[in-house]
């Protein structure tokens, strides 16, 4: 009771855009949230967000591969969901690539040279002094703590023109919803956007949203 008493007194603004959050309860997971009535992001509380420890050892569960049909289905559709918009496909890279990089190894089968970075299993910054025609994340961005950092960072390494391809599972901005949401149970999961979100920090970052399929893919060309 006391810790619920001195979290309410707690405020939290918002990591997007600044604007003060309303925090609310999750009964089922026993955790708090924090939603910003401006950019309609929703974060978790710091409180409860897993070590880089606890956090690498959830990621070391996952056996994703190219014998995956089903996975490899997801990452084919989200390329050729913007494949046809890019101007150039010489260089990219695959940003937060996880224990197995399959992203990547499509990406050379469409005759791309690829770099690819994770900071578990691929932490050399390759990145670095380079500058890509498109860069892809899938499934990053719901895990990161600085997400305004993290995309000025990508926008730093993209030519200009070039193209950001993200992929998170988008909220419906509903806070009854999302509280029967099976997305928000991965404890690794920390920051859950909606388009607009993603608009408003694509605006932050030099970047704009040209193009999303409302569900879990946001397409972001630079300036």
């Amino acid at each position: 009771m006391f810790l619920k008493k001195m979290k309410e007194s707690l405020k939290m603004n918002c990591k997007i855009c600044d604007f003060d959050t309303k925090m609310f309860d999750d009964p089922d997971l026993h955790k708090q949230f924090y939603r910003c009535p401006n950019c309609q992001c929703i974060m978790l509380d710091p409180f409860f967000q897993l070590s880089l420890e606890k956090e690498n050892s959830l990621y070391d569960n996952h056996h994703n591969s190219l014998e995956n049909e089903g996975y490899v289905k997801m990452f084919e559709d989200f390329l050729d969901f913007f494949w046809n918009d890019l101007t150039c496909k010489e260089k990219g890279l695959d940003f937060g690539s996880g224990p197995t990089p399959v992203l990547a190894e499509l990406l050379h089968r469409r005759g791309v040279s690829v770099d690819y970075y994770d900071k578990f299993y691929q932490p050399i910054k390759c990145f670095e002094n380079q500058t890509y025609d498109f860069i892809t994340s899938t499934e990053v961005f719901e895990h990161l703590e600085d997400p305004v950092a993290t995309l000025s960072l990508l926008s730093q390494h993209l030519k200009p023109e070039g193209v950001i391809a993200l992929m998170t599972l988008f909220h419906t901005n509903d806070e009854a919803s999302f509280l029967t949401w099976w997305y928000r149970r991965d404890p690794t999961h920390i920051t859950f956007y909606t388009p607009y979100t993603l608009d408003v920090l694509a605006k932050k970052c030099g970047l704009d949203v040209v193009k999303t399929d409302g569900k879990r893919i946001a397409i972001l060309r630079k300036r």
